[in-house]
Parts: C-alpha cells; structure tokens; sequence
C-alpha cells in the first residue's frame, strides 16, 4: 500500500491530535502500518484488532480517504420514545411531584415509564438539574444605584494616593471543639470528625481586605459595637502612612454609622466610606475571603476555648500575608444592572410586586 507524503501527513496530525476518538486513532495507525509494509496478522498483534477488521478498515481507507476512517457505528441501544424528551422538559420545568419539591430521575423515570438513566441524560442535554438551587436575594435599596455605582467606580479606577479596604465584621465565629477525637486521613480514607460538639463561647473578627495587595489586617474582639469598631479603625490608622487616603467598602450594618464614629471620621479626614447596598454583601470582597477563613481554618478546626480559636484565626491571617493573592473586581456597573434588570423582570412576572420598594413599604405602613 503506498501513500503520498500529505496523505502520511494527514494521517499523522489525526493520529496526534487530542480531539480525535480512540477508535480513529487505532484505525490511522492500522494504514500507516500497512503502508510500512507490515502484514495483517502484524498489524492485528500491535493495534489489539483482528486481522479481517484491519483489512476492513484498510480498504475503505482505499475506498473513502481519510474521511471514511471517521464512520461510527450506529449504537445497539433502544431508540428513545418520541416525543419522550419535550414531556420530561415539560413536567421538570412545570410541575412538582406529590408533596415534593422537586423531581429526581428515579421518580420522573417512575411517571414517564423509562429508565432513570435516560431522564438523567435528558436532563444532562438540556441543562437541567432539578436537585440544585441557588442562594440569592433582591435589593430594595432606593440608593442602590448610586451606591453601586460608587463601590463598583472605586473597584476598578482605585483613587490615586490611596488605599481600598474592604471592611467589614464576622460576627459570632464559634468555639466548637468535637465529642470525641477524630481520625487522620490516609490512602484510601478521608479524615473524619464527629457530628456533634461543645460550645465554647464566640468572638468577632474585624478585617479589612487591601484590594491592591491582598493582604488582610483582622483582630478579633468579644463584641461588635461601635466601640470595637472605633478600636479597629485606629488600628488601620496606624497600619498605613499618613500621607494616604484610606477609602472602606462598608455595608448598612448600625456600628458603621453609629454617632460616635461620625464624630470620629470628622476628625479624621483621611478615612472615606463607601457603603454597598443594603442585601448586597457581594459586593464587598471582603466576604470572599471571609469564605477562604472558615474553609481552611474554622470549619474543620476543634478548639477547646475562645483563646484557641483567636490563635488559630490569627495564625491563618499570618500565613495568608505571607503569600497574598488579590481578589480582583472585573464586572462592570452596565453589567451587573443590565443583570439585574433580568433578574427583576423575571421575579415580577412571578410574584408582581415583589420588587418594588414603594410596595413594600405601602405593606408595612398598612400592617402596622
């Protein structure tokens, strides 16, 4: 069997590439093989064929070119009923099972008289997961404009001369240590640790994420009032140069805006505050890594007092500057509003009104 040099050529990059199937692969070898003179009985040995498959597929390579080494076999499996997958769209998007709140593959597979994998892969092709939700809540913040615009302008055109903290407070972080010790993990097993605990009190942790350099000032308190907040807010005082401006991405929370800080912020020009809207604490990055916190140091952690559990936030603070990676904010203000305006249109076409902060506020003067 001879070969041109961009017939070899085409055979090569097919067998080479990542994107073609196993069974195209082994059938490019099987003609590059006999084209290097090797027999049928060979070529079997090396490509795990028999012989009459390698002739086959030699002779409409013959036959057909490369293109006929692309042919599959139609699958030996049942054909779908038709019209099977408009109905499990249908009853998924549509319905609900008897005193349930959601269908699984198994109960839909029960009602369309199928097999639960063909639900599932007719779920899996239409994009649908019936098991899964997602957290979300709508702002009825009047201002929320403006203040979106605000926090999201000094994101991404950071003020010269100046420093962006994200700041804010968590509140409540428990002392939690388990029942009983738990195991390590080794091959073949995971780590484990008992379900229920002992309370051993709380604290707070106040932190400020520097959004230029990553790193993160914290200090943990018993409370979370104004005066802890005053406390931090000197502490980040001293933390910079005098000569920069330090501008906080804040939420609506009563300590922020308390009398006291006021007067404090009057006498301390150099701190601006930007606050988010209210429901709107993904706009601070701050909470970002508030989620890095208690995946890698309080979730899984054991702490037998408050003071130990202060130790071990503190140690990961430390560690974590050592090597910071920033949070970088690349959505636009146009996006987020454009996204949100979809967002309402939908919720008002299923509950008119819910939206609306003049609504909202008309139901609550009538209610009281």
């Amino acid at each position: 069997m001879e070969l041109s040099e961009a017939q070899i050529g085409e055979l090569e990059r097919m067998n080479a590439a990542h994107g073609t199937p196993q069974q195209v692969v082994k059938r490019c070898r099987i003609v590059l093989l006999k084209a290097q003179g090797n027999s049928d009985e060979v070529i079997a040995g090396q490509v795990g064929m028999s012989r009459h498959t390698c002739r086959l597929w030699r002779k409409r390579y013959e036959q057909d070119g490369a293109q006929g080494l692309w042919h599959i076999a139609p699958g030996r499996g049942r054909k779908m009923q038709e019209g099977l997958a408009q109905r499990v769209i249908k009853a998924t998007l549509e319905t609900k099972p008897a005193g349930q709140t959601h269908w699984s593959s198994r109960l839909m597979a029960s009602v369309q008289g199928v097999h639960a994998s063909t639900v599932a892969r007719i779920w899996r092709d239409h994009k649908l997961q019936p098991h899964r939700t997602k957290g979300f809540k709508f702002s009825r913040d009047p201002q929320f404009v403006p203040k979106l615009l605000d926090v999201v302008g000094v994101y991404l055109n950071p003020p010269h001369n100046a420093v962006v903290l994200c700041v804010d407070e968590k509140s409540q972080i428990q002392a939690l240590d388990r029942t009983q010790p738990g195991l390590p993990i080794k091959r073949g097993r995971c780590g484990t640790m008992t379900h229920d605990y002992v309370r051993h009190g709380t604290t707070t942790l106040f932190a400020a994420l520097n959004m230029a350099e990553g790193k993160v000032h914290g200090k943990c308190f018993p409370k979370h009032r104004n005066i802890e907040f005053l406390r931090f807010l000197r502490l980040l005082d001293k933390a910079y140069p005098n000569t920069l401006q330090l501008h906080l991405i804040l939420d609506n929370y009563g300590t922020h805006g308390h009398e006291n800080v006021r007067r404090w912020l009057a006498k301390n020009p150099r701190f601006v505050l930007h606050f988010i809207p209210t429901s709107s604490s993904w706009l601070n990055m701050v909470q970002r890594w508030f989620a890095e916190l208690t995946n890698k140091a309080v979730r899984r952690g054991s702490f037998t007092s408050v003071p130990d559990l202060i130790t071990a936030i503190e140690s990961f603070i430390t560690h974590y500057n050592i090597n910071p990676k920033p949070f970088v904010w690349s959505a636009k203000a146009e996006e987020i509003l454009a996204k949100l305006e979809r967002c309402r249109a939908r919720l008002e076409q299923v509950q008119p009104g819910c939206t609306s902060h003049k609504s909202r506020k008309k139901k609550a003067t009538k209610s009281v």
